[in-house]
């Protein structure tokens, strides 16, 4: 079986973290929560996610602070048929305030990290934002 990479990244902003609601029409996952996340494809996992960040969340780089990058891990996504690599990554927030979501997502929150638990999520997220705080 061949492994997908992809980061998953965790926006935080005193003392929350931001989560992103998948859009009902997603190939996958549809309505569930998660953290800005994509596929690596023609850059490294860093590079990615500050990719992904800009183009999920409108957020620029410099409206960003690079934090930490947590050690990967795999797991086995049963919708989609395939194991992920998945590569936790954590930024600060400097301007909360122009987080504009886009079209693959329905809503966004700012969340305690331990209230996590109480959303539907998409696989591993808990396990993915564990290994960055």
């Amino acid at each position: 079986m061949n492994d997908k990479h992809i980061v998953t990244v965790f926006i935080r902003n005193n003392g929350t973290v931001l989560i992103l609601r998948n859009s009902r029409k997603a190939a996958a996952h549809g309505g569930k929560w998660a953290g800005v996340s994509g596929a690596v494809k023609e850059t490294s996992p860093l590079g990615q996610a500050i990719k992904g960040i800009e183009e999920e969340t409108g957020l620029k780089g410099f409206e960003v602070k690079f934090l930490k990058a947590g050690k990967e891990f795999a797991v086995q996504d049963r919708q989609l048929g395939v194991r992920l690599v998945v590569h936790p990554f954590l930024f600060q927030a400097m301007t909360p305030q122009n987080v504009h979501i886009d079209e693959q997502y329905m809503e966004f929150k700012w969340i305690k990290p331990a209230e996590l638990e109480l959303y539907e999520t998409v696989p591993a997220l808990p396990e993915a934002l564990s290994r960055v705080l």
